[in-house]
């Protein structure tokens, strides 16, 4: 009798998320890997999926769900939604705000994919009344719920964040954050412009938060203070809205990006200015002076783990070691100490 390959679901969101997913996947070929976009049990919110455009702007529907399943296709990735398909090994989350009831029962792994938004009256408000993590709107308890067996953060930094905010100790795993761990690749770019002052915005508006934009644009250019300024556009945000308030607030020439590499456009500027978006730790990863609407000094703090873009690789040996291990979180975690040069070594064993 043909023995079976070991099944594995990545859960995936964002693009970002997406492809982090995919890097993973790309270390265990042993495996049976398969892909679902994040999906809900919840009667509720599948009726407002269904039947509204509230959660468009979420990865739950709208742009996100189908750029996630159109690059999935093009790589020609096995997809499972909704998990409908097959029984599974292992499930290994991008985010922990939602979990289906369906997937409790298998191991988890969540992967920090980015920054964590900032925690606010209401995430705590949810946090002390219990209420499901969603309900912040806003990924300000992502990494917190306590719920994955395992954990794998960016960095020491962030470890500490998740314990802090309710995540037990030893679940969280430092792992560095696929995308974000070896940003010094992005100085080797053909981009043809350099040394302007670099504006990244968020899709605060596409999700339902408040922003001034005409002001965020106003200090930008303060910032600059006459040198050159390029705008590059979070993905999800309304193009010819954003493109038509910068030029009103901008000075002429400024440059504006909806498509392109934002890593490479980091790296070739001299002064880095962002709102809520990850691409700040590649400005400070690169040595750039960054703007943020955190604080910078917690930022530097949080930083991921610049490791020459093993992470993926690290993240990898934890799920083969959990898949292969023959019981439970508590006695894998108990027997398992995460050693990047000695768990490397499964690889040629299950190679």
């Amino acid at each position: 009798m043909v023995q079976l390959r070991k099944r594995i679901l990545f859960i995936t969101g964002s693009i970002n998320q997406t492809t982090q997913m995919h890097r993973i996947a790309e270390q265990l070929p042993e495996y049976d890997c398969w892909f679902s976009q994040i999906f809900t049990d919840s009667p509720f919110i599948k009726s407002i999926i269904k039947h509204t455009s509230l959660v468009d702007g979420t990865v739950l529907a709208g742009q996100f769900k189908a750029r996630s399943e159109e690059y999935l296709y093009k790589h020609g990735l096995k997809t499972d939604y909704r998990a409908q398909k097959n029984n599974y090994d292992l499930v290994v989350y991008c985010s922990d705000l939602i979990i289906a009831d369906s997937l409790r029962k298998y191991k988890t792994i969540w992967v920090q994919e980015g920054m964590i938004d900032r925690y606010r009256t209401l995430s705590a408000i949810v946090k002390k009344l219990g209420l499901p993590a969603y309900l912040s709107f806003d990924t300000s308890l992502n990494g917190s719920s306590n719920t994955c067996d395992i954990y794998c953060a960016a960095s020491e930094g962030y470890k500490n964040y998740f314990t802090k905010l309710g995540t037990d100790r030893d679940r969280v795993i430092v792992t560095g954050m696929p995308n974000y761990d070896n940003c010094n690749q992005y100085l080797d770019n053909d981009f043809p412009f350099r040394d302007y002052v670099m504006v990244a915005t968020s899709d605060m508006r596409e999700t339902y938060r408040k922003e001034d934009r005409p002001v965020f644009i106003k200090e930008a250019v303060k910032i600059a203070a006459g040198r050159p300024m390029l705008f590059k556009l979070h993905p999800n945000e309304k193009f010819d809205r954003a493109e038509a308030e910068i030029k009103k607030y901008a000075p002429a020439g400024t440059l504006i990006y909806q498509g392109g590499s934002t890593d490479h456009m980091i790296a070739n500027c001299s002064e880095l200015i962002t709102q809520y978006s990850t691409v700040v730790y590649t400005g400070l990863a690169l040595g750039k002076k960054v703007h943020s609407y955190f604080d910078v000094d917690e930022l530097k703090r949080l930083a991921p783990l610049q490791n020459g873009g093993t992470s993926a690789k690290n993240i990898a040996n934890i799920c083969r070691a959990y898949v292969e291990f023959e019981g439970n979180r508590a006695a894998f975690l108990k027997q398992f100490a995460y050693q990047p040069e000695k768990i490397a070594r499964m690889e040629e064993e299950y190679a």
